[in-house]
Protein backbone atom coordinates (compact mmCIF):
# COMPACT_ATOMS: atom_id res chain seq x y z
CA UNK A 1 0.00 0.00 0.00
CA UNK A 2 1.01 3.78 -0.99
CA UNK A 3 2.66 5.26 2.33
CA UNK A 4 1.04 8.45 3.42
CA UNK A 5 2.31 11.88 1.89
CA UNK A 6 4.15 9.56 -0.97
CA UNK A 7 1.75 9.87 -4.05
CA UNK A 8 4.38 10.94 -6.80
CA UNK A 9 1.65 11.25 -9.83
CA UNK A 10 1.91 11.13 -13.77
CA UNK A 11 -1.43 13.31 -15.17
CA UNK A 12 -2.20 13.27 -18.60
CA UNK A 13 -4.69 15.74 -21.07
CA UNK A 14 -4.21 18.44 -18.37
CA UNK A 15 -5.57 20.84 -21.15
CA UNK A 16 -9.34 19.46 -20.84
CA UNK A 17 -11.55 20.25 -18.56
CA UNK A 18 -11.03 17.02 -15.87
CA UNK A 19 -7.17 16.99 -16.63
CA UNK A 20 -6.87 20.56 -15.05
CA UNK A 21 -8.99 19.57 -12.23
CA UNK A 22 -7.12 16.74 -11.23
CA UNK A 23 -3.73 18.72 -11.74
CA UNK A 24 -4.69 21.69 -9.78
CA UNK A 25 -6.76 19.16 -6.66
CA UNK A 26 -3.12 17.16 -6.93
CA UNK A 27 -0.93 20.74 -6.22
CA UNK A 28 -3.46 21.51 -3.52
CA UNK A 29 -2.75 18.30 -1.89
CA UNK A 30 -0.09 17.72 0.80
CA UNK A 31 -0.09 13.79 -0.04
CA UNK A 32 0.73 14.76 -3.53
CA UNK A 33 4.65 15.15 -3.26
CA UNK A 34 5.56 15.39 -6.92
CA UNK A 35 3.46 15.68 -10.35
CA UNK A 36 4.65 15.15 -14.12
CA UNK A 37 2.36 16.34 -16.62
CA UNK A 38 2.64 15.13 -20.60
CA UNK A 39 1.11 17.46 -23.06
CA UNK A 40 1.38 18.36 -26.47
CA UNK A 41 1.07 21.97 -26.00
CA UNK A 42 2.50 23.57 -22.29
CA UNK A 43 -0.53 23.71 -19.31
CA UNK A 44 0.27 27.12 -18.91
CA UNK A 45 0.68 26.45 -14.66
CA UNK A 46 3.79 26.87 -12.33
CA UNK A 47 4.10 25.08 -9.41
CA UNK A 48 7.09 23.65 -7.02
CA UNK A 49 5.57 20.85 -7.11
CA UNK A 50 5.23 20.11 -10.66
CA UNK A 51 7.21 19.03 -14.05
CA UNK A 52 5.92 19.36 -17.36
CA UNK A 53 7.05 17.36 -20.34
CA UNK A 54 5.88 17.85 -23.84
CA UNK A 55 5.81 15.31 -26.37
CA UNK A 56 3.54 15.29 -29.86
CA UNK A 57 3.01 11.49 -30.23
CA UNK A 58 1.03 9.78 -27.48
CA UNK A 59 1.31 6.21 -29.48
CA UNK A 60 4.83 6.35 -29.22
CA UNK A 61 6.30 7.75 -25.97
CA UNK A 62 9.42 5.92 -26.03
CA UNK A 63 11.73 8.59 -26.52
CA UNK A 64 10.21 9.85 -23.16
CA UNK A 65 10.36 6.73 -21.07
CA UNK A 66 13.30 7.60 -18.37
CA UNK A 67 10.98 10.33 -17.36
CA UNK A 68 8.40 8.14 -16.27
CA UNK A 69 10.05 6.58 -13.79
CA UNK A 70 9.84 6.76 -10.13
CA UNK A 71 6.44 7.93 -10.20
CA UNK A 72 3.50 5.33 -8.76
CA UNK A 73 0.15 7.27 -9.73
CA UNK A 74 -0.91 7.82 -13.03
CA UNK A 75 -4.52 9.63 -13.82
CA UNK A 76 -5.10 9.05 -17.37
CA UNK A 77 -7.43 12.24 -18.43
CA UNK A 78 -6.25 12.18 -22.03
CA UNK A 79 -9.61 11.54 -24.73
CA UNK A 80 -11.50 12.71 -27.49
CA UNK A 81 -15.44 13.09 -28.37
CA UNK A 82 -16.67 10.33 -30.78
CA UNK A 83 -18.63 12.87 -32.27
CA UNK A 84 -18.28 12.54 -36.08
CA UNK A 85 -15.70 9.66 -36.22
CA UNK A 86 -15.81 5.88 -37.36
CA UNK A 87 -14.89 3.45 -34.87
CA UNK A 88 -11.89 2.74 -36.72
CA UNK A 89 -10.75 6.41 -35.85
CA UNK A 90 -12.50 6.24 -32.32
CA UNK A 91 -10.77 3.22 -31.30
CA UNK A 92 -7.31 4.25 -32.60
CA UNK A 93 -7.82 7.55 -30.13
CA UNK A 94 -8.73 5.81 -27.42
CA UNK A 95 -8.02 2.26 -27.01
CA UNK A 96 -4.83 2.09 -28.81
CA UNK A 97 -3.83 5.23 -27.64
CA UNK A 98 -4.49 4.52 -24.27
CA UNK A 99 -3.01 0.90 -24.06
CA UNK A 100 0.20 1.83 -25.89
CA UNK A 101 0.77 4.54 -22.93
CA UNK A 102 -0.35 2.15 -19.98
CA UNK A 103 1.68 -0.75 -21.18
CA UNK A 104 4.98 1.45 -21.57
CA UNK A 105 4.38 2.69 -18.52
CA UNK A 106 3.36 -0.80 -16.23
CA UNK A 107 6.61 -2.22 -17.78
CA UNK A 108 8.73 1.03 -15.97
CA UNK A 109 6.28 1.52 -12.92
CA UNK A 110 4.36 -1.85 -11.77
CA UNK A 111 3.57 -0.94 -8.71
CA UNK A 112 1.75 2.41 -9.87
CA UNK A 113 -2.08 2.89 -9.50
CA UNK A 114 -3.03 3.66 -13.06
CA UNK A 115 -6.56 5.92 -13.32
CA UNK A 116 -8.37 5.70 -16.39
CA UNK A 117 -11.28 8.39 -17.00
CA UNK A 118 -14.46 6.54 -18.96
CA UNK A 119 -17.71 7.46 -18.53
CA UNK A 120 -21.32 6.81 -17.37
CA UNK A 121 -22.83 3.69 -19.78
CA UNK A 122 -19.60 2.58 -20.59
CA UNK A 123 -20.43 -0.78 -21.87
CA UNK A 124 -18.33 -3.41 -20.20
CA UNK A 125 -19.74 -6.59 -22.62
CA UNK A 126 -17.85 -4.38 -25.71
CA UNK A 127 -20.97 -5.79 -27.65
CA UNK A 128 -24.29 -3.09 -27.16
CA UNK A 129 -25.05 -0.74 -29.53
CA UNK A 130 -23.33 2.28 -28.81
CA UNK A 131 -19.93 2.98 -30.37
CA UNK A 132 -18.46 5.05 -27.93
CA UNK A 133 -19.71 2.55 -25.06
CA UNK A 134 -18.01 -0.24 -26.59
CA UNK A 135 -14.69 0.96 -27.05
CA UNK A 136 -14.70 2.42 -23.90
CA UNK A 137 -15.43 -0.72 -22.32
CA UNK A 138 -12.72 -2.44 -24.51
CA UNK A 139 -10.35 -0.14 -22.94
CA UNK A 140 -11.44 -0.56 -19.49
CA UNK A 141 -11.80 -4.34 -20.05
CA UNK A 142 -7.79 -4.68 -21.50
CA UNK A 143 -6.46 -2.22 -18.85
CA UNK A 144 -7.23 -4.12 -15.93
CA UNK A 145 -5.63 -7.01 -17.39
CA UNK A 146 -2.31 -4.94 -17.26
CA UNK A 147 -0.15 -5.94 -13.90
CA UNK A 148 -0.16 -2.93 -12.79
CA UNK A 149 -0.53 -2.61 -8.57
CA UNK A 150 -4.04 -1.16 -9.16
CA UNK A 151 -6.34 -0.27 -11.85
CA UNK A 152 -9.77 2.23 -10.90
CA UNK A 153 -11.91 3.37 -13.93
CA UNK A 154 -13.94 6.60 -13.81
CA UNK A 155 -17.75 6.79 -15.07
CA UNK A 156 -18.72 10.41 -14.45
CA UNK A 157 -21.75 11.57 -15.94
CA UNK A 158 -22.40 15.45 -16.27
CA UNK A 159 -19.16 17.34 -14.72
CA UNK A 160 -20.07 20.56 -13.40
CA UNK A 161 -17.00 22.37 -14.08
CA UNK A 162 -15.11 25.10 -11.53
CA UNK A 163 -15.71 28.83 -12.11
CA UNK A 164 -12.44 29.95 -13.15
CA UNK A 165 -10.43 27.02 -14.65
CA UNK A 166 -9.50 28.02 -17.95
CA UNK A 167 -9.98 24.64 -20.04
CA UNK A 168 -13.92 24.28 -19.59
CA UNK A 169 -16.01 23.41 -22.42
CA UNK A 170 -17.77 26.32 -23.51
CA UNK A 171 -21.28 24.52 -23.82
CA UNK A 172 -20.83 24.08 -19.73
CA UNK A 173 -22.42 27.85 -19.45
CA UNK A 174 -25.41 26.84 -21.15
CA UNK A 175 -26.32 24.15 -19.42
CA UNK A 176 -25.08 24.90 -16.06
CA UNK A 177 -28.49 25.90 -14.70
CA UNK A 178 -29.33 21.75 -14.76
CA UNK A 179 -26.88 21.07 -12.15
CA UNK A 180 -29.26 21.33 -9.33
CA UNK A 181 -31.81 19.96 -10.85
CA UNK A 182 -30.05 16.86 -12.26
CA UNK A 183 -28.37 16.40 -9.03
CA UNK A 184 -31.52 15.95 -6.97
CA UNK A 185 -33.27 13.69 -9.72
CA UNK A 186 -30.33 11.90 -10.76
CA UNK A 187 -27.73 11.92 -8.36
CA UNK A 188 -25.86 8.95 -9.92
CA UNK A 189 -25.26 11.06 -13.00
CA UNK A 190 -24.03 14.79 -11.57
CA UNK A 191 -20.95 15.32 -10.29
CA UNK A 192 -18.67 18.01 -9.82
CA UNK A 193 -15.36 18.71 -10.95
CA UNK A 194 -14.27 19.42 -7.73
CA UNK A 195 -15.49 15.57 -6.19
CA UNK A 196 -14.01 13.68 -9.53
CA UNK A 197 -10.51 15.03 -8.86
CA UNK A 198 -10.84 14.30 -5.16
CA UNK A 199 -11.83 11.10 -5.81
CA UNK A 200 -8.88 9.91 -8.23
CA UNK A 201 -6.66 11.11 -6.03
CA UNK A 202 -7.62 9.16 -3.58
CA UNK A 203 -8.00 5.86 -5.33
CA UNK A 204 -3.87 4.88 -4.59
CA UNK A 205 -5.71 4.09 -0.95
CA UNK A 206 -8.74 2.17 -2.17
CA UNK A 207 -8.10 -2.03 -1.27
CA UNK A 208 -9.35 -2.94 -4.54
CA UNK A 209 -6.82 -3.95 -7.38
CA UNK A 210 -9.61 -3.25 -10.16
CA UNK A 211 -12.56 -0.95 -10.01
CA UNK A 212 -14.91 0.74 -11.66
CA UNK A 213 -16.10 3.90 -10.02
CA UNK A 214 -19.77 4.78 -10.87
CA UNK A 215 -21.18 8.67 -10.27
CA UNK A 216 -22.71 7.08 -7.26
CA UNK A 217 -19.53 6.04 -5.98
CA UNK A 218 -17.96 9.61 -7.06
CA UNK A 219 -20.39 11.44 -4.52
CA UNK A 220 -20.23 9.44 -1.65
CA UNK A 221 -16.44 8.94 -1.68
CA UNK A 222 -15.48 12.54 -2.26
CA UNK A 223 -17.16 12.51 0.95
CA UNK A 224 -15.30 10.55 2.78
CA UNK A 225 -11.21 10.97 3.66
CA UNK A 226 -9.17 8.07 2.55
CA UNK A 227 -8.12 6.62 5.72
CA UNK A 228 -11.99 6.55 6.59
CA UNK A 229 -12.31 5.13 2.63
CA UNK A 230 -9.65 1.99 4.01
CA UNK A 231 -10.73 1.60 7.68
CA UNK A 232 -14.49 1.37 6.07
CA UNK A 233 -13.69 -2.24 3.72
Amino acid sequence: MIEQDAIRAIITGSTGMVGEGVLRACLERKDVAAVLVINRKPCGISHPKLSEVIHADFFDISAIASALDGYNACFFCLGVTSLRKTEAIYDKLTYTLTLNFAKILCQINPFMTFCYVSGKGTDSSEKGSIMWARVKGRTENALMKLPFQKVICFRPGFIRPVKGYKNTHKFYKYVNWLFPLGRKWFPATFCTLEELSEVMIDAPYFPEKTALIEGEDIHRLAHITPQLQINSK
